[in-house]
């Protein structure tokens, strides 16, 4: 297995077709074929939807340090998309690399949940779906550094401890604008309001996952459930703020089944590779 500081090295190698002596080489040796690239799409969409999100708020940010921190945030998860969409095009073995499958695929093809794709509103709703989603997040990753598949616990061992950062982050921000004025009190109410009818997807497990999960290649997500639960109600009660109600969960994402915000996000970060395909930078 090689280093951490020359994965991304690596991962793109492999993807151009150098030899690789792991779990998955061969087409015989791919039991769970199919299943492994729509889990590695859909960690990978995760992490680049939110990211294109946060980029968003360069120019906008209400702070120099903030506009830092999201620009951060973001470029920390692209890298993760980066390197799951890679060995999701190795693994396919179609000849579609990471960019390609970040920039010629429509829609529907989309395997994100749907809380990152939501619009970014205003600073307190951003924080409240990057709290809630980080939070979630750094547990997974942990856990996933104890997959078989050597690529997956390598890019887990890598994020997590991005992730942890993102975490701390976005919770300090959400103790910060609950415990401040009544106008961010307000706002972060209704920011995490908006986000919690969501919360149920990041745990949601269907056949792919399960199939995964018990060959011991992916993170069973309801156990972590207990422990997301905690540290919410943690930090939102040192936030003096209420733990909000759980509407009735929206879920969809992971079969392509998007909100209209997708499409949007989309017609902006891939217009110039659908614009200018052959085009080299």
């Amino acid at each position: 297995m090689p280093s951490l500081p020359t994965l991304e090295k690596d991962v793109v190698a492999r993807a151009e077709g150098a030899s690789h002596a792991g779990a998955f080489d061969a087409p015989d040796e791919l039991p769970h074929q199919d299943a492994l690239v729509d889990y590695l799409l859909r960690l990978g969409d995760d992490s680049l939807i939110l990211g294109q999100r946060l980029t968003e708020w360069c120019g906008h940010a209400p702070a120099l340090e903030v506009e830092l921190s999201l620009a951060n945030v973001g470029l920390d998860l692209i890298g993760q998309a980066s390197l799951f969409l890679a060995v999701a095009g190795e693994v396919e073995g179609r000849g579609r690399d990471g960019d390609a499958l970040a920039f010629h695929r429509d829609v529907l093809q989309f395997r994100n949940c749907l809380m990152v794709e939501q619009p970014n509103g205003d600073f307190a709703q951003t924080i409240a779906r990057q709290f809630l989603f980080s939070t979630f997040q750094h547990a997974f990753f942990e856990a996933l550094t104890a997959s078989v598949e050597p690529r997956l616990a390598e890019i887990a061992a890598k994020a997590v401890k991005e992730v942890r950062y993102h975490a701390e982050l976005s919770a300090d921000w959400v103790m910060r604008l609950g415990d401040g004025t009544e106008e961010s009190r307000r706002r972060m109410i209704d920011g995490l309001d908006w986000h919690w009818r969501f919360v149920d997807e990041l745990f949601a497990m269907d056949d792919v996952e399960c199939r995964l999960a018990a060959a011991g290649i992916a993170v069973d997500r309801a156990p972590l459930r207990a422990g997301f639960d905690a540290t919410i109600a943690r930090v939102l009660n040192d936030a003096i703020l209420p733990l909000p109600v759980y509407p009735r969960a929206v879920v969809g994402g992971r079969v392509g089944h998007h909100s209209e915000h997708l499409g949007h996000l989309l017609a902006i970060m891939q217009f110039l590779p659908r614009t200018y395909p052959d085009a080299t930078w």
